[in-house]
């Protein structure tokens, strides 16, 4: 039979080129969300291994978070001075040296360490990535890149956990980190031919008085917000000192951004664009929920359930299906409904899994825990499609990485605010049923805490209001007038 040659692609379709180059991106995404979730599995098998107190243990994840908070806002001006390639490769090496580090570490001092320089790389792997993807997609074929560059936090969250415990019960800790390995040499050889090389924009002088306050600032807020999780507390001194330190750092650098001589690190008057700005937004307030809820329900499942590590990451899997229904659909859905049309549904599917889940007890079903996970992963998936496109869209090719690195410095925060709120909220409920509480008073305290995913939910929908409705990108503004010596 004569071969039928195939269609050409469509305005809105990907094109072979740009789903190789996902492939590729969302290699090196999927490895760092992997080693974050497996990682958190160990705790306990570090705890019996290296004879440290969980108060030290804890700083393997911490440490990590920092890290990763004190390069992200550089990622824009190297992706600029460098090259997109350049800069990418250069994060995987130092992901690919501290894993190899980190699974010799011979103390909780050195794994502690090992991790700081692993997040140093995996810090710039996300921003790098979705900069990359957004200017290879151009606006018509932003929504469908972005939903495919969702995949990584899709599979991060369901298979890690799986992942994670199956290595510490049948293997050993050490393979957490030396499976990023291979997959880190596999990236590096794909990068090579997809990854462009070629600087975009002209990067001029680092901003070294605006990363100093931006990361420092960053920094203040993670520590803090980590400080406030392990505590119970965000009053407590060694919260609250960091948390108004990293407030006011992150005031001062707005200031200098939009006031200062030279070209920012971030340059905050983007936010002043309505696409960029309530799509920020909604942003730093749907990751504070996602991370959050994903966050309690597998500790409902190991507290209250008795669930074990890998039991609890196989629980999970439904919300991982939610999630990739919804990202396959959302980019699809985008091009009909609109984004703004489409992150308000998907976030009243998540209000409503969230104000059921309040009514949990030690006895709730396997199968509605699961019905409701996937209801929730759907809402989630639905609102990062639109947003994570609205963010970029309407942007002029020589914005894009400054704004994925903002971006990202919003996800970074919003996770570890989420994490951090709703443990120190289940910590309260807790404590409220005395020293020893029974399971009947333990799943009901999960269960007054998941009113508060639901209540930020609500402030995500009123701010999802204000995102654009147009299912097509908008065209980007014109480039503002170079004033002398002064952004103006």
């Amino acid at each position: 039979m004569p071969r039928h040659p195939r269609p050409d692609p469509g305005p809105t379709d990907l094109t072979p080129e740009l789903v190789a180059l996902g492939v590729v991106v969302a290699l090196g995404a999927i490895m760092m969300q992997l080693d974050m979730t497996m990682t958190n599995v160990a705790t306990n098998t570090f705890l019996h291994d290296f004879h440290v107190p969980l108060t030290t243990i804890q700083w393997v994840g911490t440490g990590y978070l920092i890290s990763m908070a004190t390069v992200i806002p550089i990622g824009g001006w190297a992706m600029e001075r460098f090259g997109a390639r350049a800069v990418w490769t250069a994060s995987l090496v130092m992901f690919m040296v501290g894993s190899a580090l980190a699974g010799c570490a011979w103390s909780a001092s050195s794994l502690i360490a090992f991790r700081a320089a692993q997040g140093l790389g995996g810090g710039l792997i996300l921003p790098v990535a979705q900069a990359v993807l957004a200017t290879a997609a151009g606006p018509e074929r932003l929504p469908k890149a972005m939903a495919m560059f969702g995949v990584p936090a899709l599979l991060g969250p369901v298979l890690g956990p799986v992942l994670g415990g199956w290595i510490v019960t049948d293997l050993s800790w050490r393979w957490i980190f030396f499976v990023n390995l291979p997959l880190c040499a596999l990236a590096l050889a794909l990068s090579v031919r997809r990854i462009p090389a070629g600087r975009t924009g002209t990067s001029g002088r680092l901003d070294a008085l605006g990363l100093a306050l931006l990361s420092g600032g960053s920094v203040g807020l993670v520590f803090g917000f980590a400080e406030a999780g392990r505590g119970g507390s965000f009053t407590a001194t060694r919260a609250l000192a960091p948390l108004l330190a990293g407030v006011v750092l992150l005031l001062a650098f707005t200031l200098h951004s939009r006031f200062g001589r030279g070209v920012p690190v971030i340059d905050v008057r983007l936010l002043a664009r309505r696409g960029f700005g309530s799509a920020s937004a909604v942003m730093f307030l749907a990751t504070t929920v996602m991370f959050g809820t994903m966050g309690l329900i597998p500790l409902y499942f190991q507290q209250v359930r008795g669930q074990s590590a890998l039991h609890t990451g196989l629980l999970m899997i439904p919300f991982g299906i939610g999630m990739g229904v919804s990202l396959i659909a959302g980019s699809r859905l985008i091009e009909r409904l609109g984004g703004r049309a489409l992150a308000v549904g998907g976030l009243l599917a998540q209000i409503g899994a969230n104000l059921a889940l309040t009514r949990l007890d030690a006895a709730t079903p396997y199968p509605l825990i699961g019905t409701l996970q996937v209801i929730g992963g759907l809402g989630i998936g639905t609102v990062l499609v639109p947003v994570m496109s609205a963010s970029l869209a309407g942007l002029r090719p020589e914005e894009v990485p400054r704004a994925s690195t903002a971006v990202r410095v919003f996800q970074q925060l919003g996770g570890s605010l989420g994490g951090a709120l709703l443990f120190v909220v289940l910590q309260r409920h807790i404590g409220s049923h005395g020293a020893r509480p029974d399971v009947a008073a333990l799943a009901h305290a999960f269960g007054a805490t998941f009113r508060w995913p639901a209540a930020i939910g609500g402030v995500t929908l009123l701010a999802a209001l204000f995102l654009p409705a147009a299912t097509r990108p908008q065209e980007a503004p014109p480039p503002a007038p170079a004033v002398a010596g002064r952004r103006g």
